[in-house]
């Protein structure tokens, strides 16, 4: 006799309002209890010191995890000039010191000069690897390791308001592996000041936004009230940006059989039509189309030579929310 899993069949995202001082995998054990849910997984993570958008991915919408991942993120920060520590934020022992206090227009002026395509040294207190080490790791440790530049995007920066001489509240628009902290730091080092990360929260990632998320205590009443479901969005919302194709019943049959469908000749020219550069972990999606079958997802599959090749295939056991 097989083993029985453990859990329920529960599918789709939560979008939770992560609060202060948890780590993202507590969190995302946390909602994994509240669902009694198989699976779990999150699209990015939160350091304890910062709040805001952590899409949970439960049961099948976990395959869609690398999709979230590669969507632009919106960061909201506060930054406190006089003092920079060895974390870039205000859990770390400061470093260095200044009265360097920039006015609002040059910091907007230096803002503007770190939008687009640009190289990023990470923080020393990051999760980039260092010959199998966490770079965290090595500097809790006393280690200095030597972080290569990288490339990063970042769409957009606005400075929202200045509430004092020491504090600036910027936003920042960007793409995966962009980090508040390193711009905090290279910032202040462009304006000849000392600076830190006082307050960090993540207001947006793809189609996941603060406005939609849930706080901890407000899943843990419906939870209460039964009503949990209420909380979950569909599985495919973190495939948004990619084309959608409808399949009948026998179509979504061969494509769970792992077997590619025939394409009308004028539904393949449109899905031509809707391609763009898509990178998702270092493969290229660009051809990729979400199969929808009864309002439910059925496949990501590849489109090409008039076929539609199932890459990953979703299972249900049950109706999905």
């Amino acid at each position: 006799m097989g083993r029985r899993k453990k859990g329920d069949d529960v599918h789709g995202w939560v979008v939770l309002d992560k609060p202060l001082d948890m780590t993202s995998t507590q969190a995302v054990s946390i909602v994994r209890r509240l669902f009694n849910a198989r699976k779990a997984g999150h699209a990015g993570t939160l350091d304890p010191l910062a709040s805001g958008v952590l899409p949970i991915a439960l049961g099948e919408a976990t395959k869609t995890v690398p999709f979230a991942q590669e969507a632009g993120k919106v960061y909201r920060f506060t930054l406190r000039w006089g003092q920079s520590t060895t974390t870039q934020d205000a859990e770390g022992e400061v470093t260095a010191q200044s009265d360097v206090r920039p006015a609002p227009d040059a910091v907007r002026a230096a803002l503007e000069t770190f939008v687009g395509e640009i190289e990023q040294v990470p923080p020393q207190f990051s999760a980039v690897k260092v010959d199998g080490e966490r770079a965290y790791d090595l500097a809790r440790a006393g280690e200095t390791v030597a972080l290569s530049a990288r490339p990063i995007r970042i769409d957009g920066l606005t400075l929202l308001d200045a509430p004092s001489d020491d504090l600036c509240v910027i936003e920042m628009q960007c793409g995966k592996g962009a980090y508040v902290r390193a711009l905090a730091r290279d910032l202040a080092a462009a304006l000849g000041a000392e600076g830190h990360v006082a307050a960090l929260r993540r207001m947006q990632v793809g189609p996941f936004s603060a406005a939609g998320a849930v706080t901890l205590d407000a899943l843990k009443d419906l939870v209460h009230r039964h009503a949990a479901l209420e909380a979950l969005k569909p599985v495919e919302t973190a495939l948004d940006d990619i084309p959608a194709l409808a399949v009948t019943e026998d179509e979504a049959f061969q494509l769970r059989q792992g077997r590619p469908i025939v394409l009308p000749p004028r539904r393949a020219s449109e899905l031509r039509d809707l391609r763009r550069p898509r990178d998702i972990g270092g493969k290229d999606y660009s051809k990729a189309v979400l199969a929808m079958g009864r309002d439910r997802a059925v496949a990501i599959g590849e489109a090409r030579a008039g076929k539609l090749s199932p890459v990953r295939v979703f299972q249900w056991e049950q109706e999905p929310r």
